[in-house]
């Protein structure tokens, strides 16, 4: 196995929608792929905004197993471009459940997919939460691999106060130009809006403490100054 260190954790911060493939009823057992937008909560875990009546919905409902392609194409050598299969189980979202968009896991969403406000407005969506347990990463020829779940992140995540605070002290920073806006942050890199395009600004290093994060985060403004 030779993953790059953290490579599948910040690929699901780089990818805004994924193929959900759930088991069908009826045919019953078939894979049933569809693509869907997502994002990672802060445990990195894919979370999905779905109808109640949509057929992958009922499907997770009789069966909460499911694939998740998560995939980064560049260009046209899709063979070489960075994806990965995770394996597990979608279950409805604690803290995010109906159609409150001041829930914290609504607002996160909501920050990497603000067009989504329409369809929580309609009170028939709900957030999904994967619970991950195995993934297959594949990051280019030799660079491939199967990891657990639970060794995709070990370290304690943010709270929901935490990035939130942290998201005001980079709104806040007079280093920060208009149309640069910070979507979620961890302890691995920050994920960011500039002039409407979504990046991944990673980190050196993980970082543990508070102040380190303001550290880095500071050093991010400098950098996307211009």
């Amino acid at each position: 196995m030779k993953i790059p260190a953290h490579a599948p954790l910040h690929l699901l911060h780089q990818a805004a929608t994924g193929t959900l493939a759930t088991h069908t009823r009826e045919p019953q057992g078939f894979p049933y792929p569809t693509l869907l937008p997502f994002a990672p909560d802060a445990r990195h875990r894919p979370v999905i905004l779905v109808s109640r009546l949509a057929e992958h919905t009922r499907n997770l409902q009789d069966d909460p197993r499911a694939g998740f392609l998560v995939a980064q194409f560049t260009g046209e050598d899709v063979l070489n471009a960075p994806r990965m299969t995770l394996l597990g189980r979608f279950e409805p979202s604690e803290g995010g459940a109906g159609t409150d968009p001041q829930a914290p896991l609504a607002r996160r969403y909501l920050r990497y997919h603000p067009d989504a406000a329409r369809y929580l407005a309609l009170g028939d969506f709900t957030f999904w939460t994967m619970r991950v347990e195995r993934l297959r990463y594949i990051g280019g020829f030799g660079a491939m691999g199967w990891l657990d779940g639970t060794d995709l992140d070990p370290l304690e995540p943010l709270t929901a106060d935490e990035e939130e605070a942290l998201i005001r002290f980079f709104e806040a920073h007079p280093a920060r130009r208009d149309g640069l806006a910070l979507l979620g942050v961890d302890r691995y890199g920050a994920d960011l809006s500039i002039d409407g395009v979504r990046t991944r600004y990673v980190f050196e290093a993980p970082q543990g403490e508070t102040q380190s994060l303001h550290a880095v985060l500071a050093d991010c403004l400098a950098r996307h100054a211009t």
